[in-house]
């Protein structure tokens, strides 16, 4: 049998009783399994312990996912957090360097959510810490009292530019997508294209325009129940088109 592509999700580092934690979504890893028909591996946010050029002789893909937590400000010169604000250095200090590396090592990349805004402030792009609070802009935030099927279910409109890479995939100018997310992109990221807007002009998918592969996130959750999409699912099979690509050429 044919080996498949390998895909590392970077995980969240985060504290379960006293003991520190790597965690990564199952959601996540059943999208890399099915939808983009790939080998899932869990990275751990170790930063600088582990060797940035091994991690990418290993892989043919990334992923950066979603996360309860946020950038922290000082990476895109923004104002401190406010208190109780959920960070996460261990991520940043891995995530960061590695998308970097890993684009211009011509390796597939795809940013979710947190992974989005982290690709957006590597290319020098800053966030708004609380979309809801910019005027005219909508609330882009779930509801916590709310079933995940609620809370994940579409909400609003994206408008998809008709020149770019998700047009290709997708084929439509319009897609109903979901929305999970406080902050959000303020100013877009040197060297980055605009494929997706919200209603309120939210940029909610963007590329890397001289990258050598797939490089590629949206601000919206494709993995969720991403089989019942066609979204969802043109993202992830060119996703996993260029890592069985890379593969071939590994």
């Amino acid at each position: 049998m044919r080996s498949k592509p390998i895909v590392g999700l970077c995980a969240d580092r985060k504290m379960l009783g006293k003991h520190p934690f790597h965690a990564v979504g199952e959601k996540y890893i059943t999208a890399v399994i099915d939808g983009a028909e790939a080998f899932a591996v869990v990275l751990p946010s170790l930063g600088d312990a582990q060797s940035i050029e091994q991690t990418l002789s290993m892989v043919d893909g990334l992923l950066f996912t979603g996360s309860p937590s946020n950038v922290e400000p000082h990476h895109y010169a923004g104002e401190p957090s406010e208190p109780g604000t959920l960070h996460d250095p261990h991520r940043d200090a891995t995530t960061l360097p590695l998308i970097w590396a890993a684009i211009e090592k011509g390796i597939p990349v795809m940013g979710v959510c947190r992974g989005f805004q982290e690709m957006n402030v590597v290319f020098g792009g800053t966030l708004f810490q609380k979309v809801h609070d910019q005027p005219g802009k909508m609330d882009h935030r779930e509801k916590d009292d709310d079933t995940l099927e609620v809370q994940y279910g579409p909400v609003h409109e994206v408008h998809v530019s008709p020149e770019g890479k998700l047009h290709a995939w997708y084929g439509r100018e319009t897609a109903t997508v979901n929305s999970i997310h406080s902050q959000g992109v303020d100013r877009l990221g040197e060297g980055l294209q605009v494929e997706a807007t919200a209603p309120d002009g939210l940029i909610e998918a963007f590329s890397v325009k001289d990258a050598k592969t797939f490089a590629f996130a949206v601000q919206w959750h494709p993995e969720w129940k991403h089989a019942e999409n066609p979204l969802s699912i043109a993202i992830f099979k060119a996703f996993g088109a260029a890592c069985r690509q890379r593969q071939q050429q590994r």
